[in-house]
């Protein structure tokens, strides 16, 4: 099923952003505290009336989701990193509503907000960009990254390094310890196991409103971001939005980035009049400057790994010679030089792409 666009959307230009000025104090993520409904795997923060922001409390769950209780039915925005994910996610939305789960928002195709998806019947629709479709419809999605390493390298690793430290540990209870961190690998892998990636059954081009009684669910796509193209759900009348990972209030994976457009995408996203935004992953936070030094991190991030690229370097050595320490003040993440390697490998192709297309 694809939806009509009912608006459009004009991408400005934002030349020179590096040179905006903006209050390092001001960028850190505002938070505020919320009343918490507290799940068996999800803890729910009340952001307004019928509005949640879930985070998993137990591991292996993925993204953290949203859940917007309407008149007569629920619309979740997400669904994690498995089956099982998803449907302990449904479970714990029973505590807040006995309403029926009518809609689902996939903000982009990564593994960690879809491959719940399959647990939703005929009922339910499920919505995404024309990307997001055409991504899980055609592409092996989990025969590469970001899936690969993050579900299938890093956790065969982790099996095999606690079976070894299991096999030398004498402490009793360090031995326990280690022993239930084995049991839980071994049951994400066969969660994992269950997936069938399962792509939206309705899917739009640029803009979508869903109206619910005097609530108003705007889908938007600003442009190419974090992916070929990111949900962005908006509410009007709460100055609610969620972001995906458009926009996390920490530093997000690059790996199938479009960096100088993500830059203008997040502009466009600065325009949206919210007061608090709940991302795919972190904090939900209320400061637009965040989303400034965010921007400034990425071009700050391109110019260097630009540079390195033009001096004939490795996207190896690049990742570890990058230096984006100027940025730690506002992102935590940064403790020293370097860069994730899948987001610089990811660069290096992408500025082919660049002058591929001049």
């Amino acid at each position: 099923m694809r939806l009509h666009i009912i608006a459009s959307i004009t991408i400005a230009s934002i030349t020179g952003l590096c040179a905006a000025p903006y209050l390092a104090a001001q960028a850190q993520p505002v938070t505020q505290s919320y009343p918490v409904v507290q799940g068996l795997a999800y803890k729910f923060e009340k952001i307004a009336d019928g509005v949640y922001y879930a985070t998993g409390t137990v591991p292996g769950l993925g993204s953290n989701n949203v859940v917007i209780v309407n008149d007569t039915d629920v619309m979740i925005v997400d669904t994690g990193t498995s089956p099982a994910a998803a449907r302990a996610f449904v479970e714990d939305i029973k505590k807040l509503t006995d309403k029926p789960i009518r809609y689902v928002v996939n903000t982009h195709w990564h593994y960690d907000h879809t491959d719940g998806n399959q647990i939703f019947g005929p009922e339910v629709q499920i919505i995404g960009t024309d990307h997001i479709h055409q991504m899980l419809a055609t592409v092996d999605v989990l025969h590469r990254e970001p899936y690969l390493t993050s579900q299938v390298t890093n956790l065969s690793a982790r099996f095999d390094t606690l079976n070894r430290q299991i096999a030398a540990e004498g402490n009793a209870q360090q031995k326990a310890a280690l022993q239930k961190d084995l049991a839980d690998v071994q049951r994400l892998q066969r969660q994992n196991s269950e997936i069938k990636v399962t792509p939206p059954n309705a899917h739009y081009s640029t803009k979508m409103t869903i109206q619910k009684g005097d609530r108003a669910i705007e889908l938007i796509t600003f442009g190419r971001g974090n992916t070929g193209g990111d949900t962005v759900v908006f509410l009007p009348k709460e100055r609610i939005v969620a972001t995906g990972d458009l926009m996390e209030s920490r530093l997000a994976y690059m790996g199938d980035a479009f960096f100088s457009e993500w830059i203008t995408t997040l502009e466009e996203l600065k325009k949206l009049d919210f007061a608090v935004d709940l991302p795919g992953h972190g904090v939900p936070f209320t400061n637009k400057s965040l989303i400034t030094a965010y921007q400034a991190y990425l071009a700050d991030l391109v110019n260097q790994v630009t540079k390195l690229k033009n001096e004939g370097v490795s996207p190896e050595d690049a990742a570890k010679r990058v230096d984006l320490t100027a940025h730690a003040k506002e992102f935590a993440q940064i403790t020293g030089p370097g860069a994730e390697i899948r987001g610089v490998r990811r660069m290096y192709v992408w500025l082919d792409e660049q002058r591929a297309a001049r």
